[in-house]
């Protein structure tokens, strides 16, 4: 299901005296199955982006086509946009309500006008892929997790209603590196098992390095870099200039290549300097 936005500009509080442009003529075509990776600075307009895509906001200016439709004209129903579309929230684990989890989950699908039986089959399986054992776990409180359980538990809810695009705004944030790793595995399992499109707001670079096969870069409202990661992230002096940076690892590979190791420029995670590293050593012992 492609998405496309065309020359789409949003201001929050026009005629104002906080009047703010943040969005500024964007224009993107996301496609079907893509690992979609917005990141940005704080301000830099993403999470107003992805509100659009879901249909939580309406356009100053410019078009959202969703699977062939409009839906930014007027009187467009938008629940029939949000069954196709979810959207996770940053810290999402707040909008936790129901009693239980089962309950919890289930409170999507059950909006959607399924029957009990395919009710309790979502629910089941968007545990069993977000890591939650359904006997275990059905019963509980929510608000008895710890914060990455939780985490799973609101990435479940909006999963059970299967929808073609899974929007996440910083999944990982606040979580502890355990925590982060073990939310970027289930939504890579998602990705793969339901074959969305998965669109990852971040500003973690090692997030993003592990998972997104397409980088948006945003400032001030503006796409300003849109690529596969490798190319994304040869451009240090443009992101340092927005406040971002590259992986902490691409640093010590550039800095290692400066002294003659010949390793890939082409490495942004641990594990993959690990390798590369493990095999220069290999190679200069066996010289």
């Amino acid at each position: 299901m492609s998405i496309e936005i065309e020359n789409l500009s949003y201001v929050y509080m026009p005629g104002t005296p906080f009047e703010k442009k943040a969005l500024d003529d964007v224009s993107l075509r996301l496609e079907d199955g893509e690992f979609i990776a917005l990141i940005g600075h704080t301000g830099s307009g993403k999470s107003t982006l992805i509100q659009h895509i879901n249909g939580l906001l309406k356009p100053s200016s410019g078009k959202i086509i969703v699977d062939g439709v409009d839906i930014t004209v007027p009187k467009f129903k938008l629940n029939e946009i949000r069954k196709k579309v979810g959207l996770v929230f940053q810290y999402p684990e707040y909008q936790l309500f129901e009693e239980t989890i089962e309950k919890d989950i289930a409170f999507g699908p059950k909006n959607l006008g399924l029957t009990n039986d395919d009710i309790d089959k979502k629910v089941k399986k968007a545990m069993e892929f977000v890591g939650l054992d359904y006997n275990t776990y059905k019963d509980v409180s929510p608000f008895d997790l710890s914060g990455g359980q939780k985490r799973r538990v609101a990435i479940a809810g909006v999963v059970a209603m299967e929808p073609k695009v899974l929007i996440l705004d910083e999944p990982t944030a606040g979580l502890d590196p355990k925590g982060r790793d073990e939310i970027l595995a289930q939504i890579k399992k998602l990705k793969t098992e339901y074959n969305m499109t998965v669109i990852l707001v971040s500003h973690s670079m090692e997030d993003v390095a592990k998972v997104a096969s397409r980088i948006i870069v945003m400032e001030n409202g503006k796409c300003i870099l849109d690529n596969i990661p490798p190319r994304v992230f040869r451009e240090i002096d443009t992101l340092e200039r927005v406040g971002l940076a590259v992986p902490q690892v691409t640093y010590l590979v550039r800095a290692l290549r400066k002294k003659g190791f010949n390793i890939s420029e082409d490495i942004f995670t641990i594990e993959e300097a690990q390798e590369q590293i493990l095999q220069i050593l290999k190679g200069a012992k066996n010289d």
